[in-house]
């Protein structure tokens, strides 16, 4: 036989590509991260499926499967689709960060679209991205319309975190980002060759650059369960972001050191002469006392922000990859089986 022609296909984004008679490459992949969502996970794959069939014929679902205790793995495997499913299990619960990045890593699309799986996103905002992705932009995510749903006290808190993140940092966060985003290849590719365990992935998209662009996306409420964004988990992963891109906090411990040493001379200073000029008083033991525990507290302060960025440090010298596939099954469209 002879040789395959190699074949041009026009594809949603306009451009052409070619390729061989081979399985084709899918023109956009959509990466689901799911931790205990099985009240959701079945309603969201229909209407991902659905919506991935009007866009192309050749789409994908990566479901990443971070270590759910409920159903939501037996949801997915034995669920009929409309458009290929590949389920990612995760060996336990690594956290969303790196379950995005499990599914990134497994996508194949030219263009990848995070999602998650409670439903809050609609999925109309999909065809608003492709839209801007066809104009040139490389990167299309979302930013909450409001935060009218959240607490007072949330929304002060989450604008502080922000504020105190972008001191200092190469590159501003917007601190209404979702992880909902459309992505090119080229961009996925950027963040996958990023060598880093400790993963705040606001931050990296945001460092990593390319041609990017907001667009305001009102969210829902979810469609079952409850948020596994708790104020332990949301803590560490504000951790982790604030070690990973601004070293203020060891900056301004240096700070406040010189400040006091400054001030302790001072004083010192003020003793020596008042003892020389007017005589000396004897000390009182309160005002001691107090000395000693506040300076003892921000010492241990200091050593506390030194301890969180050793341990960073420490997490990546060890060299461990971030989470481990445990099970990798492809699941074929329901019009196949």
């Amino acid at each position: 036989m002879g040789n395959m022609r190699d074949l041009t296909l026009e594809t949603f984004d306009g451009r052409a590509h070619i390729r061989g008679l081979q399985a084709p490459v899918p023109e956009l992949s959509f990466v689901i991260p799911a931790y205990n969502e099985a009240d959701t996970i079945i309603e969201t794959l229909q209407r991902v499926s659905r919506k991935a069939r009007k866009l192309t014929d050749h789409a994908e679902i990566l479901v990443v499967d971070d270590g759910s205790t409920d159903a939501t793995l037996e949801h997915v495997r034995t669920g009929q689709w409309e458009v290929p499913v590949r389920l990612l299990r995760l060996s336990r619960n690594f956290g969303k960060e790196q379950a995005i990045m499990a599914g990134l890593r497994h996508a194949a699309g030219r263009a990848v679209v995070i999602l998650d799986a409670d439903l809050q996103e609609p999925l109309r905002y999909v065809d608003t991205m492709l839209e801007k992705y066809r104009e040139g932009y490389e990167v299309v995510y979302a930013v909450r319309a409001h935060r009218d749903d959240e607490s007072r006290i949330k929304r002060r808190c989450t604008a502080a975190f922000y504020r105190f993140l972008n001191i200092g940092s190469d590159v501003t966060m917007p601190a209404d980002a979702r992880d909902f985003r459309l992505m090119d290849r080229k961009v996925v590719d950027a963040l996958c060759a990023l060598p880093e365990n400790n993963r705040f992935m606001k931050g990296l998209y945001a460092w990593v650059g390319f041609k990017s662009l907001a667009i305001p996306v009102e969210l829902q409420p979810r469609g079952g369960g409850v948020t596994k964004f708790n104020f332990g988990r949301l803590l560490k992963l504000g951790l982790t972001g604030l070690t990973a891109f601004t070293d203020w906090p060891l900056r301004i411990w240096t700070a406040i050191g010189m400040g006091l040493a400054t001030l302790s001379i001072l004083y010192g200073m003020f003793l020596a002469g008042r003892t020389v000029f007017v005589g000396h008083d004897v000390p009182g033991w309160s005002t001691l006392a107090v000395a000693l525990f506040f300076f003892s507290g921000i010492q241990l302060m200091s050593i506390g922000v030194l301890g969180e960025y050793l341990a960073r440090v420490f997490n990546e010298v060890k060299g461990r990859p971030g989470y481990l596939v445990a099970e990798d099954l492809d699941i074929p469209p329901a019009r196949e089986c």
